[in-house]
């Protein structure tokens, strides 16, 4: 059996990984093949993962680099097609909702080959995110779909999906945040920049709503900064955050070293060393799908600095809390993540580290 799987950003990889692993275990009935599609190309964002994830150099990588979305839905297609037409998979797995994602899912079932997503039935129902609009499209499409939770499992019942098409397997991501907690914990990394365990907080900002408009991601950065009074924030930067802090003059938001009073920036991190800083954090403060993930796993309170989530498991079983965009709401829910009891939370069904485990059991044994 013919595998293509695709990855394009670095919240792929780390679900790419473990199935990867799951499925080489079939070396006699799968050949395999890795496709980076390139939306993610530098090497803090993607040649570090790679080498983190213990991920094999990529068969294919289609160099797509930036663009609009439109840009990098239609160039990945372009240059995924001959890609498919000469490997002639049986199978194409995608896994997110990022322009990658749909754009594989879109090429391969044009050319009739069977498209399995990862991560399938996640929905915030904010159609304002591009990312929304991806798990749709790519959902409406895919013959097989891998679910993280029962949660997601009603929202493709709900949108017609047959049920015998769709796996509750688990969270791949999961898979890979706990194969490598002894490797983060021995990379030290809040030590290293003088960090002390518990003492401080992570934030990560990348999603346009928040970061595009100066005035909203001033509004952002003013709340945090009252809550880095309190607790020191290191931020590792996206590259096109970093370009919006300098182009809409926020550099006066951030201080010079870790630890001291304030919000610190860093250059992003490799996953393993990002691991080790959330899993020794007093608290975390994100707009990524997976850190909501993580956190809940390793813990560690988490506010997301959205008005919505496609993950309301992390809420209702996990450590997350809802935080909004505006000051008021940041720092409310800020307050209430920091005085929650230790402990105070569930690990959700089946996030247990097999979940590729299942998947390749699934493919390989029924599809």
């Amino acid at each position: 059996m013919r595998i293509l799987i695709v990855a394009g950003a670095r919240p792929n990889f780390m679900k790419v990984a473990p199935i990867m692993r799951a499925l080489q275990q079939y070396q006699r009935n799968v050949q395999l093949r890795l496709v980076h599609t390139g939306q993610h190309y530098d090497d803090a964002m993607s040649g570090s993962f790679f080498r983190d994830l213990g991920m094999p150099e990529p068969d294919v990588n289609l160099e797509v680099g930036s663009g609009s979305h439109a840009q990098q839905t239609a160039t990945i297609m372009q240059r995924l097609e001959p890609v498919l037409l000469e490997f002639a998979p049986q199978l194409v797995i995608v896994v997110g909702d990022v322009n990658s994602t749909l754009a594989a899912a879109l090429t391969a079932k044009k050319l009739n080959i069977r498209v399995a997503h990862v991560e399938a039935g996640l929905r915030s129902f904010d159609m304002t995110m591009p990312e929304e609009i991806n798990r749709l499209c790519t959902d409406a499409i895919a013959d097989d779909l891998f679910t993280t939770d029962r949660l997601a499992d009603a929202n493709l019942i709900r949108q017609g999906v047959p049920a015998d098409h769709i796996y509750f397997v688990g969270n791949v991501m999961i898979d890979s945040l706990l194969a490598c907690c002894n490797i983060a914990a021995s990379a030290a990394y809040p030590k290293r920049v003088g960090l002390e365990s518990r003492k401080y907080a992570t934030l990560t900002l990348h999603r346009p709503s928040n970061v595009e408009s100066a005035e909203k991601f001033e509004e952002l950065l003013g709340a945090l900064a009252e809550v880095a009074t309190n607790i020191p924030i290191v931020f590792p930067v996206h590259p096109r955050t970093r370009q919006r802090i300098k182009d809409f003059g926020l550099q006066p938001f951030f201080v010079d070293r870790p630890g001291q009073t304030g919000i610190w920036m860093t250059n992003p991190l490799g996953y393993v060393e990002f691991l080790s800083l959330n899993a020794s954090a007093r608290l975390a403060l994100t707009d990524s799908g997976g850190i909501q993930e993580e956190t809940t796993i390793l813990g560690v309170p988490c506010v997301t600095l959205r008005e919505n989530t496609e993950r309301p498991i992390t809420i209702t079983e996990g450590t997350n809390h809802l935080g909004g965009t505006s000051r008021n709401s940041i720092l409310e829910a800020v307050t209430v993540a920091l005085n929650r009891p230790e402990g105070d939370h569930r690990i959700p069904e089946k996030w247990d580290g097999k979940a590729a485990q299942r998947i390749a059991e699934i493919i390989v044994g029924r599809l």
